[in-house]
């Protein structure tokens, strides 16, 4: 009876229960706090908004519960009037309302509170302007939309400002808020350039302090990411060679944004790649990738395979450095598949130009290990493609056949007809490799192939089979030794 009384009680566990007890309670206690704000004691306006801002960061729903309860706009008329410590309370909860989703963000946009947080950039204490530097940046950091916002509220100028300052907290969150602001699109990062900040950014790479040299590295890959132009006006401002540096240092987060930047430049031209080579770029990364483990390997990568992209000699350049090993190192020792994925595209970008760059890369056994990683059910979608893809790259262009021949017992038709192919292109012009061929049971594997009559594998069987006598060919096709018995069976012995 109870049960039938209560029938929801049935689909909500006692820990939804709980949770629901506690956020009402939390409600409530907003309730009590925002007449706090406005009490005539100073260190009770702090503590009552430390304490709202501390709910909302909390989760979203908390949250929200600020932006409804109508705090905001009465935090925002404060922030100019009050003291120091109100500002930074204030400045708190607009970051920890604004960082949950682009919707809290928007509200506290809505509220008029970017242009009074643009007015704290300026204010004389620096703990104000770091706490108005971060909510700027919660905010930018959900898209363009907000992050011009950010921009129209005069914010950019200031924050550049707030980069040359001594103390280096504040110099951390205005990079960051600047990396922010520019990720989104070419506009925005142009506004970040015209403000001046490449010099003081590039100024800042070379400085002690490691979260320091996160943020400005990952404020310079945000605006060179973007196109040709803005990524040369980076180069320009001298990072090179003493970029390079950050790919040796202890911190991690510091070696993997330096990679970052490296590639996002890179990425855009040959002439952009060419300059980072005669740097010496190419084998730092190298190095670096030797150096680490998972997730900061993965932008080194994918600047080597950007840069075999552009051309033969850029390729060679990585051949050169000894670029292969280390990322078959990573294709083989890695656990996650987006990794390896890359590894395996940037292995297909130097391995596609000339047969050269092909036998430097088949060399190295890693064909089979791409087309295992093909078969693999348990590989990623995105794994399968790329190492098809590279397998295909590589294939094409390869004429090392010691290379190739392992490949034509496992592979699938879809590869085998590139395979084949190489082998029809080779074995009419060298006939010691045609004798190989024979004797380490290629030809007869090639017998076996069921092709489609017509199709281009059929093709290049036929043409295999050409460049051998037609009693070999018989001799090594399926079923021939059944034949061979079957004769001496009805052979009538001459007496």
């Amino acid at each position: 009876m109870h049960q039938q009384c209560y029938p929801s009680a049935n689909f909500i566990s006692v820990e939804h229960l709980n949770f629901l007890q506690v956020l009402f309670t939390w409600k409530s206690v907003m309730s009590l706090l925002r007449p706090l704000l406005l009490d005539v004691v100073p260190t009770i306006q702090q503590t009552a908004a430390l304490a709202l801002g501390r709910l909302a960061n909390y989760n979203d729903d908390l949250a929200e519960a600020v932006v409804k309860g109508d705090i905001l706009p009465q935090l925002v008329c404060s922030l100019s009037e009050q003291n120091r410590f109100y500002k930074k309370a204030a400045a708190f909860v607009l970051r920890a309302v604004g960082k949950h989703s682009p919707q809290l963000a928007q509200a506290v946009v809505q509220c008029g509170a970017l242009e009074t947080l643009a007015i704290c950039l300026e204010d004389f204490d620096p703990g104000v302007k770091e706490a108005a530097a971060w909510a700027l940046g919660y905010i930018a950091r959900h898209n363009s939309e907000l992050s011009q916002a950010v921009v129209d509220a005069g914010a950019v100028p200031l924050l550049v400002l707030c980069i040359q300052e001594p103390e280096i907290a504040l110099k951390r969150i205005a990079a960051s808020t600047l990396s922010d602001i520019s990720k989104h699109s070419p506009e925005l990062a142009q506004t970040v350039v015209d403000a001046g900040a490449i010099a003081h950014l590039a100024q800042m790479i070379l400085n002690p302090d490691a979260k320091l040299k996160r943020q400005v590295l990952s404020a310079l890959s945000q605006i060179a990411k973007h196109s040709v132009d803005l990524a040369e006006l980076v180069v320009e401002a001298e990072i090179f060679p003493v970029v390079l540096t950050c790919l040796k240092d202890s911190d991690e987060y510091v070696k993997k944004n330096g990679a970052t930047l490296i590639r996002e430049i890179a990425k855009h031209t040959p002439e952009l790649s060419q300059f980072i080579v005669n740097a010496g770029g190419v084998a730092a990364v190298i190095d670096c990738i030797g150096s680490c483990r998972g997730t900061v390997r993965l932008p080194g990568i994918m600047m080597l395979g950007y840069v075999a992209a552009h051309s033969e000699n850029l390729s060679m350049a990585v051949i050169v450095s000894k670029g292969i090993p280390p990322l078959c190192t990573c294709l083989v020792e890695e656990q996650e598949d987006h990794i390896k994925a890359a590894a395996a595209w940037a292995l297909g970008q130097v391995g596609r130009h000339t047969p050269e760059h092909a036998r430097a890369v088949a060399v190295a056994n890693v064909l089979p290990t791409l087309l295992s990683m093909y078969m693999d059910t348990h590989s990623s979608e995105d794994l399968q493609v790329k190492t098809k893809r590279a397998l295909k790259n590589i294939l094409q262009k390869c004429t090392y056949l010691p290379a190739l021949e392992p490949l034509l017992h496992d592979a699938p038709p879809n590869i085998m007809k590139h395979i084949v192919g190489q082998f029809s292109k080779v074995l009419p012009h060298d006939s010691k490799a045609r004798r190989l061929f024979v004797t380490t049971g290629g030809l007869k594997k090639v017998q076996e192939i069921k092709a489609e009559p017509g199709s281009l594998l059929q093709e290049y069987i036929n043409t295999i089979n050409n460049c051998f006598p037609e009693e070999i060919v018989r001799y090594y096709s399926p079923g021939y030794s059944e034949i061979l018995l079957e004769r001496v069976e009805n052979y009538q012995p001459v007496l």
